[in-house]
């Protein structure tokens, strides 16, 4: 069974249930207050699950408007910059990858550029660069259990992803 406990090497899991889009903002605020600097996170879920809904709730959660948060699809690659706040990078990077065939796709799409350096990497369809995802990660699964409610299942690897997630774990304030 996968451990809460960051000094382990197995990975960290936490389980969320919302019941609808107003629930997103109290997780949203927790996870921007335990993410490291920097931080990678895949989003998986069904069409329609919520993923680019989840990044525009995390956008706002650090002050971006979530009007400004579009879903990347044809983009492939979105950026936004933080306004300055102590924990919070100087940016967040948002990608969605369905249209890549594979990693060596990633070179075209001015990858390397976009998900270097401090950043909050959001990256929806993680499968098609499976290869190349760091080790140092969150993974985020969508399920849709409802119209209207989600259940969010934070994977955590690594020291300080693992200690992210476990952090979920504890009961909000």
């Amino acid at each position: 069974m996968p451990s809460t406990s960051p000094d382990s090497d197995a990975p960290a899991v936490a389980v969320e249930q919302v019941a609808d889009e107003s629930g997103l903002g109290p997780l949203a605020g927790r996870l921007v207050a335990a993410l490291p600097r920097p931080a990678f996170l895949t989003l998986s879920g069904d069409l329609g699950a919520g993923k680019t809904t989840f990044v525009k709730v995390v956008a706002a959660a650090v002050g971006i408007d979530p009007g400004d948060v579009l879903s990347p699809t044809f983009g492939l690659i979105h950026e936004y910059p933080t306004p300055q706040q102590e924990g919070v990078p100087p940016r967040i990077v948002h990608a969605d990858l369905y249209r890549l065939t594979g990693p060596s796709d990633l070179a075209e799409t001015g990858w390397d550029d976009a998900a270097g350096g401090d950043a909050w990497v959001f990256v929806e369809w993680p499968e098609r660069m499976a290869e190349a995802l760091p080790a140092e990660r969150i993974e985020i699964a969508i399920g849709i259990e409802s119209p209207t409610a989600r259940r969010f299942t934070f994977t955590g690897f690594g020291r300080t992803h693992r200690a992210a997630v476990a952090s979920l774990k504890q009961p909000p304030p």
